[in-house]
């Protein structure tokens, strides 16, 4: 099954990074978070992606046009520039790597690669979260519930901690980080049928997924959520980076390959 994957967005609250380059090549122990996302498919045996490009796309280009050179034993001979390849590291990935836009929406973006899909279910994810998610159980539930489009629901830990108090106003505990009240949000992971193009209009351009097409498919009783307990997190700011590399140095939930 393919794996589209949004990785065109300028992701302007993490300017730190992304002035530079595209917010999927900010890195996690010396890795774009684009490559963790795929490593977490990968590890489920989905190895085929499809990445829509936008706002510095030529850096991830580069990246995986580089990649098999830069991740092998190599020799070199330079009188002839013959080049020598004795071992590589290097992935199962089939990446294609498709320009929608500087300004596209999501939607937009999702409905350019449409040609690449072909006419077979696949999945969608963004180039910014990770999670401990079991692809192949979610795959699964998509299949019994036969809907158009299945989309992660996740409950996010609070950003921050809080306290207790009593009737006096003292302070009586600290709880850190603690789960919302119930709501649920979108947490991405989708696996879709090839249908959902019938939700994306002509002017999907201007349009974000997120909206009119989910919407769309929720009115239409053809949208059903995984619900996914697990770890999850998006690296929205640089905080949220700085955190995934600290939990990338002490065994990180989402590291699902060996």
């Amino acid at each position: 099954m393919k794996v589209v994957i949004f990785a065109g967005g300028k992701g302007t609250r993490i300017s730190e990074e992304s002035h530079l380059k595209p917010k999927p090549m900010v890195e996690i122990g010396g890795k774009p978070i684009l490559w963790h996302i795929m490593k977490i498919y990968s590890a489920f045996g989905h190895n085929e992606f499809i990445i829509c490009l936008g706002y510095k796309g030529y850096v991830i280009k580069e990246y995986f046009m580089n990649y098999f050179l830069h991740n092998s034993d190599l020799s070199i001979d330079l009188h002839d520039n013959k080049v020598t390849v004795h071992d590589t590291k290097s992935e199962n990935f089939k990446v294609t790597l498709v320009e929608t836009g500087l300004e596209t929406m999501t939607a937009g973006r999702l409905k350019r690669v449409q040609q690449y899909v072909d006419q077979e279910d696949f999945m969608l994810t963004y180039g910014d979260g990770v999670a401990s998610i079991d692809i192949n159980k979610l795959v699964e539930y998509h299949k019994q519930k036969n809907k158009i489009a299945t989309m992660t629901a996740i409950q996010p830990g609070s950003r921050f901690g809080i306290m207790e108090l009593d009737a006096n106003d003292d302070v009586t505990a600290f709880k850190e980080k603690p789960s919302d009240d119930g709501a649920w949000i979108n947490g991405g992971f989708f696996v879709l049928k090839p249908e959902v193009f019938k939700y994306l209009k002509d002017d999907a351009d201007d349009i974000m997924w997120e909206r009119q097409p989910l919407d769309d498919l929720a009115k239409d009783a053809q949208l059903t959520a995984y619900r996914h307990t697990g770890f999850w997190k998006c690296m929205d700011t640089l905080r949220d980076s700085i955190d995934l590399n600290t939990m990338w140095d002490q065994n990180p939930e989402w590291k699902l390959w060996k």
